[in-house]
């Protein structure tokens, strides 16, 4: 699928670390005319991911925002239109959670993963087929825990199936303006963050062990879905979730 974004701009939130950047980093391979990536706190990182995609010949802006605040995902929208113009490619990454048992959170936890998880799915969605006045292609991110009961996920994967649903509408109402609207299901992905878990070389393993791909996934795995999909030979699959856990999920 060679330069199958030539001419085409790219926004990624959650760009700058981890599957982010692994997206960042793959859709440069198609060559599009820019990216620009969204990050809420580590300047250091996003700085690499930039310097990282310009080595590729693509340039590449960072653009501090949070997601979980509507004022924040709107500004990241008019930045983003200053420095990129229009919008063909929007890549909705940027998560974070809280990981305790549905049965004991509190409203306000469980409002505060709504928001920057589902909300930011919906908002995002909403901005950038504002910015598509060309049609284009908008991905979401979801995990297993939208399906399948994880322990203390319950919150985030509540917030997760929503982006799958949401998906599904978004692609019917946005079909007109010729916007294409898929996500992405990852398994367990070795990526920074899950590595901060105390226990990773041991679930990590456990995992690999029952996955017939013989392996955990890493970010590349994700990106090179997410490349497919954002490019014209996926023109035919809509508002559909794509399970990328190299077939862990079968025996559960």
């Amino acid at each position: 699928m060679p330069d199958t974004l030539r001419n085409k701009s790219v926004l990624i939130t959650g760009g700058s670390r981890g599957i982010g950047r692994a997206i960042a980093l793959r859709l440069a391979l198609e060559t599009p005319s820019q990216i620009g990536i969204g990050y809420c706190h580590d300047d250091a990182a996003a700085n690499r991911t930039v310097a990282d995609v310009e080595a590729l010949g693509i340039p590449c802006s960072a653009f501090r925002a949070d997601v979980g605040k509507e004022d924040s995902l709107h500004e990241l929208f008019n930045v983003a239109a200053r420095r990129l113009g229009k919008l063909d490619v929007f890549i909705s990454n940027a998560a974070r959670g809280a990981f305790q048992p549905l049965s004991t959170m509190n409203i306000r936890t469980w409002q505060k993963m709504i928001d920057l998880n589902a909300r930011a799915f919906l908002l995002g969605s909403q901005l950038a087929a504002k910015s598509m006045p060309n049609g284009g292609r908008i991905v979401g991110i979801s995990s297993l825990g939208s399906r399948f009961c994880l322990p203390g996920y319950g919150g985030l994967g509540a917030a997760k199936a929503m982006i799958e649903s949401m998906a599904r509408y978004l692609a019917v109402e946005l079909a007109p303006s010729n916007i294409n609207v898929n996500v992405v299901c990852g398994g367990f992905v070795d990526t920074p963050s899950t590595r901060l878990l105390r226990n990773f070389d041991a679930l990590a393993g456990e995992i690999a062990a029952r996955t017939p791909a013989g392996r955990v996934a890493t970010p590349n795995d994700l990106a090179g879905v997410i490349a497919f999909l954002c490019s014209p030979e996926s023109d035919w699959i809509r508002g559909q979730t794509i399970i990328v856990d190299g077939g862990y999920s079968l025996s559960l």
